[in-house]
C-alpha cells in the first residue's frame, strides 16, 4: 500500500493515512481506494477479536475528500471506476466484520467526512479542524451510497444543515451535535481512540457486527447489490 499503512497495536488494527506528500491531504483517487480495499481484506481475514482504528499522520488534516483535479482529468470510464470503488469501500467500512473508529485529528471534508461517517464511532481533536460536507458548494451531488452513509450519523437536524448549507463544524460543535463520541487535546487523541477500540474489541466480534449490521439495513441493501459480503447476510 502506497498511501496508507496498517499495523497492529495491542491487538487493534490501526490504519494510518500517509498520502500527504507534495501538499496532498489524504485525498481520494482510485489508487487510494484500492489501498483501502487491500487493508480491509487483511483485517477481515484476521482471526480473533480486534477493531479498526482509522487515523492519519498529517498534523492538521484527516482527509479533504476526492482529488478533484485528478478526477476532472479522467475519462468517463475512469470516473465510473472510481465511483464504484468508493461505493465499495464505504459499504465495506460500514459493514466491516469488526468494530470501527475514526480518529479525526483535523479537517475531514467531503469524501473524507463520508468515510468517517461510515465508522461506528468518531473521536476528534478539540482545538482545531472541521467536519464538513461541502458537496452543495462544489456541485457534486451525493451518490445513493454516500447519502445513506451520511444518514448513519445520529443527528438528522445537523445532517440537514450540513448537506444543504455546507456548514463546517468544529470538534466542540460536533460533540454538541452528537456527530462524534468525544473530543480531546491532540496529544491525547490517539490514546483516547485506541482506548475506545480496545473496549469494543472485548465484545464478541461476530455478535457485535451482527447486531450493528442489523441496524444498517440500507447499507446492507447496497452491499448486496454490489456484491459486498457482510456479517448477518441472508441467502435468498
Amino acid at each position: 500500500m502506497k498511501t496508507m499503512k496498517l499495523d497492529i497495536r495491542q491487538g487493534i488494527h490501526v490504519l494510518t493515512l500517509t498520502n500527504t506528500q507534495n501538499g496532498n491531504e489524504n485525498t481520494l483517487t482510485t489508487e487510494v481506494m484500492h489501498d483501502y480495499l487491500a487493508a480491509l481484506d487483511e483485517i477481515e481475514c484476521y482471526e480473533g477479536n480486534t477493531a479498526l482504528m482509522l487515523t492519519c499522520e498529517h498534523e492538521k488534516t484527516f482527509s479533504t475528500g476526492i482529488d478533484l483535479v485528478w478526477l476532472h482529468a479522467q475519462d468517463d470510464a475512469a470516473k465510473q471506476q472510481f465511483s464504484d470503488a468508493f461505493n465499495t469501500v464505504l459499504c465495506r467500512i460500514a459493514l466491516l466484520n469488526t468494530p470501527t473508529i475514526a480518529c479525526l485529528n483535523g479537517n475531514a471534508y467531503a469524501g473524507g467526512a463520508i468515510l468517517a461517517a461510515a465508522t461506528d464511532y468518531r473521536v476528534m481533536r478539540n482545538d482545531r479542524g472541521r467536519f464538513c460536507f461541502p458537496e452543495v458548494n462544489i456541485k457534486i451531488p451525493f451518490s445513493p451510497v454516500a447519502r445513506d452513509i451520511v444518514n448513519l450519523l445520529p443527528n438528522q437536524k445537523a445532517i440537514k444543515d450540513m448537506v444543504l448549507t455546507g456548514v463546517a463544524y468544529t470538534g466542540i460543535e460536533c460533540l454538541e451535535h452528537d456527530l462524534v463520541r468525544s473530543i480531546h487535546p491532540v496529544d491525547e487523541l490517539q490514546d483516547a481512540a485506541l482506548d475506545l477500540a480496545l473496549q469494543l474489541a472485548q465484545k464478541d466480534r461476530f455478535t457485535y457486527c451482527h447486531i450493528r449490521n442489523g441496524f444498517r439495513s440500507t447499507m446492507a441493501a447496497h452491499a448486496s447489490r454490489i456484491g459486498v459480503h457482510y456479517v448477518g447476510q441472508t441467502s435468498e
